[in-house]
């Protein structure tokens, strides 16, 4: 498991949490893999507690699961579990990219402007890693936009499941249309047209439909 660094004031359960999110989306703890809670909390200097509180809450969105007396499991992908995902982002972003049409400023489309440099960057050198962190970091920001910061949040826990097809899509499919999404998606906030970004929205969280058989193909053993 690769370890994230500690944020200031973060609490052991958040850490805990963060690190193992993280490495579900990464496939460093790959579907189908057993994870033990104090192999967890000795990795990451905590206490069984802030592990297990951590892990119960990524139970109650069904990707860990808990066996009393034996090994969690992170379990295999469930592309129902993965269109529910999906589609409850759709409902959120397509609203919040119309919100952002009217909202934006220049400083905030310059923050974006400058988010998709960097994936371009890390698309031309491709690093997989970075390229996931900027593009949650560019949905982030619509967010914050919008003034909508605390829904993003509180979106993570469940958007995992398509988090984790999304990785795959990057790493196995090397879809270059994700990032032209984005700048497609940051033109229309420019032009203060809701339609048109609504409509490359909904675009660009289908795209690992189109994906899916490459995906499985190259993953098979990962999926239900």
């Amino acid at each position: 498991m690769k370890l994230l660094e500690r944020l200031p004031r973060e609490t052991g359960r958040d850490y805990a949490l963060r690190n193992i999110k993280e490495n579900i989306v990464n496939l460093e703890l790959a579907p189908g893999s057993q994870i033990s809670e104090n192999e967890l909390a000795a990795e990451m200097g905590l206490s069984r507690t802030p592990v297990r509180e951590a892990l119960i809450e990524l139970s109650r969105v069904k990707i860990i699961e808990i066996h009393p007396q034996k090994k969690s499991t992170v379990p295999l992908i469930d592309y129902e579990l993965v269109e529910e995902s999906r589609f409850m982002r759709n409902l959120l972003e397509c609203a919040v990219v119309e919100l952002d049409c009217q909202m934006a400023q220049p400083v905030d489309l310059e923050r974006l402007s400058a988010n998709v440099r960097l994936q371009n960057f890390y698309l031309d050198n491709y690093y997989t890693n970075e390229l996931m962190t900027l593009d949650n970091q560019f949905h982030g920001i619509l967010f914050e936009i919008a003034k909508k910061s605390q829904i993003f949040a509180l979106m993570q826990n469940i958007a995992i499941h398509f988090d984790r097809v999304r990785s795959m899509a990057l790493s196995t499919v090397k879809n270059t249309k994700i990032v032209q999404d984005h700048e497609d998606i940051l033109q229309a906030i420019g032009r203060k047209d809701p339609k048109a970004a609504r409509e490359l929205m909904e675009i660009h969280l289908s795209r690992y439909k189109i994906d899916a058989a490459d995906i499985r193909a190259a993953y098979p053993q990962y999926f239900k």
